[in-house]
Formats: structure tokens, sequence, C-alpha cells
């Protein structure tokens, strides 16, 4: 896919379309712990080729199990009839015809071929002299084009092999250069590597093989994934291997995310990739796997479009002046504006306009106070939260209120009744009183009615019904909504009470209650 032609950038040349692989179901399934039913990967598959619309997917190793065996069969048959069989690749091994049949079997027609691309490895783990390994790399490719089938090739370990062992390298390449290998595939593949060892490197196989079509696979032990993979691309090569999330061995491979971004917008290079559909990809694999995407991870991390401070928002509304080419719209999301102690008027104003709702300046101003209240107990106030702290605010929390709680203490101990101690203000004169009850709020009760008893010598409304829940269309534990039904002589009185804390919330539908009364 895609043209090799060569374009400048800067003072180096890259190509104008880089071939983005996605190793989410093999390598991705690596991770510690990770481990995707048939049926998940074939979802996950389906997502990538058909909305993300990834070059190709490599979706298992072959003789691994049974399972992997039935995952890969429904993912061949999914391609092949939609015409994307030459889209999916299976990994293979250097084991004669065992490979090619377990995947021919499967109805796979690519292997992704494993062979050694460091002396080290060669020698120790296989026991072999290069010459050796050729040779057996040759008989598998001899079967292979029997077959029908395209072979790409791992070069495991190449980047010690070029650090330790450039003759090796270019032995194997020297014999393999012209056996019908569609792609030549680089990985660092314990993460050694850093940019401009990258350069190095690949500008050494690119100018010695101008011809052969090199992708690079990156590891991101040194947190560097994404930056070698960059770096891969300004030195000619013409695809690149990334996973969902950056799932991966140890810590991982170069994000699907980041790299598309960054190849877009620092590069200007071109690929397949539909970014409209990155969040719900992220979120697939997310759910399947069981690993949780950081609230920071770029693009994809639930906070990365959130402004929290103030002036964020401030500044957006006057000319968007926080914001940046990575606009929310452009992965399926939007931007948001945080409610909480650190919102200021403007996010709470960006929120209310999204809702559809007008408030006057000072009735923003008392819903910014109560917002930043709850935001002193609890990280986050969401969106869905916000109508019913309005609410809250402007029915019932007026300034004229007659009855107001000045301050209160509840305590409780094991072994013990809770005790509460509380002051309250009247018309302008305070009053003072301390019980104990079966619980936090039946205590505080109990002293209200002590006050109202004898202070006042006015009789207190029995409480006929308590409920507490999260409010409709809540989404967090941020908010805890009290509803209490209080009965007067013969009328009925229903209070509603919003706070972080649920006592706290039962305190506020009293005191609405007492200023209805009085």
């Amino acid at each position: 896919m895609g043209s090799s032609e060569q374009v400048s950038f800067g003072y180096r040349s890259i190509s104008p379309f880089v071939e983005i692989m996605d190793s989410t179901l093999r390598d991705g399934e690596q991770t510690n712990g990770v481990s995707f039913l048939p049926h998940e990967k074939l979802m996950i598959a389906r997502m990538l080729l058909r909305d993300i619309n990834i070059d190709r997917i490599e979706v298992a190793s072959a003789r691994v199990s049974e399972g992997e065996k039935d995952a890969v069969r429904m993912i061949c048959r999914y391609a092949e009839s939609n015409g994307m069989r030459d889209r999916v690749e299976v990994l293979g091994f250097v084991d004669g015809r065992l490979s090619i049949d377990w995947i021919n079997d499967c109805g796979g027609r690519v292997i992704n071929l494993l062979a050694k691309g460091s002396l080290k490895h060669c020698k120790q783990q296989l026991h072999k002299t290069p010459e050796e390994h050729i040779g057996d790399i040759m008989r598998v490719l001899d079967y292979a084009d029997k077959c029908h089938f395209d072979v790409n090739l791992y070069l495991e370990d190449w980047s010690n092999g070029m650090k330790d062992s450039p003759e090796y390298v270019y032995k194997i390449m020297d014999s393999l250069e012209k056996s019908g290998i569609k792609r030549f595939m680089l990985p660092d593949t314990l993460g050694i590597m850093n940019p401009l060892q990258v350069i190095e490197y690949f500008r050494k196989m690119v100018r010695r093989y101008p011809d052969i079509h090199f992708d690079f696979h990156a590891h991101n032990d040194y947190d560097m994934a994404v930056s070698n993979s960059l770096a891969a691309v300004f030195s000619g090569a013409r695809g690149l291997h990334v996973t969902v999330n950056g799932l991966g061995e140890r810590c991982g491979n170069a994000p699907l995310s980041s790299v598309q971004v960054i190849l877009k917008d620092h590069f200007e290079a071109k690929t397949n990739i539909d970014e409209s559909r990155l969040n719900d990809i992220s979120k697939l694999v997310e759910g399947y796997s069981g690993i949780a995407v950081a609230p920071n991870q770029p693009i994809v991390g639930e906070n990365v479009f959130t402004q929290v401070a103030g002036v964020h928002a401030d500044g957006d509304n006057k000319d968007n002046l926080y914001c940046n080419d990575l606009v929310p719209e452009r992965f399926g999301r939007k931007r948001e504006y945080a409610l909480g102690k650190n919102s200021g008027r403007a996010n709470i104003a960006k929120n209310l306009e999204e809702l559809g709702l007008e408030l006057t300046p000072e009735q923003t101003k008392r819903v910014t106070q109560r917002i930043t209240e709850l935001g002193d107990k609890k990280e986050l106030v969401t969106q869905e939260d916000l109508p019913y702290i309005v609410s809250d605010v402007l029915k019932h929390d007026a300034p004229e209120d007659k009855v107001r709680l000045v301050s209160y203490m509840v305590s409780t101990s094991y072994g013990l009744k809770p005790i509460a101690s509380i002051k309250v203000n009247i018309n302008g004169t305070d009053y003072a009183a301390d019980s104990t009850g079966d619980g936090q709020y039946d205590a505080f009760v109990k002293a209200l009615r002590l006050i109202y008893k004898n202070h006042l010598g006015k009789t207190f409304p029995v409480l006929d019904n308590y409920s507490v829940s999260i409010p409709p269309g809540g989404r967090t534990d941020a908010l805890v909504q009290t509803i209490i039904t209080w009965r007067n002589g013969d009328k009925i009185i229903r209070t509603r009470g919003l706070d972080a804390d649920q006592t706290e919330a039962a305190i506020k539908a009293t005191f609405k209650m007492l200023n209805i009364i009085d």
C-alpha cells in the first residue's frame, strides 16, 4: 500500500506514506495477565481492519494452542469474506514445515518468520552457525513459496545485532536480499535503543539495501518506543509496528494512537488510519484486556481533553487560546471543562452553555461556590451532576433563609451512641444543643428538637421517610442525594439535599424543611 517515493523533510528524506502493522493480538497479548478469548480477538481484528483501516494485523503466534488456532481461523474467515486475507499475518518460526502448515490450516496466507538478528542469539539460543541458520531459513522460504505464502522476516534482536555484530546482520541480509521476502522487519527486541542509534543503524540498512521494504518494531523499556519509531521513519522505514494502548511484552510497544498523530502532525506523513475511531478501539481493547488506560494517556486517556483550570476555559471562550491541533472532535471525542475547586466561573459557564441552561451572573456565582465546596471534598463533579446542583442551589439556598446552620459536630465511636453538638441561627438568634442518637443524623435531629422544644416552644415535624441515592443521570460518586419526607400536622413536606457527604446532604434537606415551615 502506498508509494515508497521519498520527499524532503528538514535535512532528511522520509516516505510520504507509512504502512502501519498492528500487533495487539500477538505482541500485545504477551502483556502480563492478558489473554484474549477467540471471539474477543475477532472483535478487535474486525474493528482494526474495518473501522480503523489498519494496513496489516499480526494476530497470533503459530503452534501456541488450539484456542489460538480457533481465533486465527475465525479472523481469517472474516478477512477472506471481506477481501482482506492478505492483511492478516501470523508469527511463525524457522521450524521446517510446522508453522506454515499450522497457519495454512487456519486459512492464513502470510507468515512473519522469526529469524535471529544477532550473532549472540544465533549461537547461544540456536547453537548454530550463521550458515546453518541461513540454510534453515531458505528451506522454510522454499516451502512457503510452494504453499503460495507471502513471507515477512523478523530479524529478532536486530538492535543488539547492529551494535555488537553488524557483519552478522549484513551476512543474513546479503543471503536473503533476493529470496522473495516481502518485508524485512527490524525489531528493537529488548527496547535498548535511543533515537540517535535508530537513525544511525537504520540509515546503514537503507543505504546498503535501498530497494528493501523495512519495518521497525519498537519496545518501550526506556519509554522511547514512540520517539524511536519516528526516528526510524525519519531514516527511511516504510512501515511501523504498533499496538493498541501500547500493550506488549514488559513495558509494551509503541501505542497506535500516539504514533498516528505524530506522524501526521509533525512529519506530514500519510497513513490509512481513520483517527475518528482511535478512542473506540482503545476502549474495546481496554475492556477485553483488563489493562486500564492511564487518564493522562495522550489521545485516548480520560482526562486529555478536559480543561481543569478556569483560566483555560476563559481563554477558550475568547479565542480557543488553550487548544492545539489535537482537537477532540478529530478522535470522536469532545472537549470537557472539569467541575471542581479549580473550575472558576468560565468552566461553569461552558458546561451550562452545553446543557442549555441560562443563569444570571449572581446565580452562576452561587453555583460556582457550591461546586468549589464539593471540589474540596471530592476530586470531580460530572456535567451530569450539574443540573441537580443548579436546582439545589437556586431553589433552596436563598440568602433570606431564616433558619441557618452555624456549626455542628457529629462523632461516633465503637460501642457508644453517636453524639451531635450543634449551633443554629433562627431569626438572628443563636441556639446550641447536644444530643445522642441511633445514628449521626438521628443525633443531629434530636439536638434540633431540643432547641425547638426548650428555646422556641415549637413542635418539630415528624420524619416520615428518608431515602439516599445518586442523582439520576450522575455517573460518579461525587454527589449523594437525600430526599426526606416530613409530616407537620396534616401537611406533608418533601425536601432534598445534595452533597458529597451523606450526613451533610440529610442536614441540608432538614434545613430546607425548617425554612419552609418557619
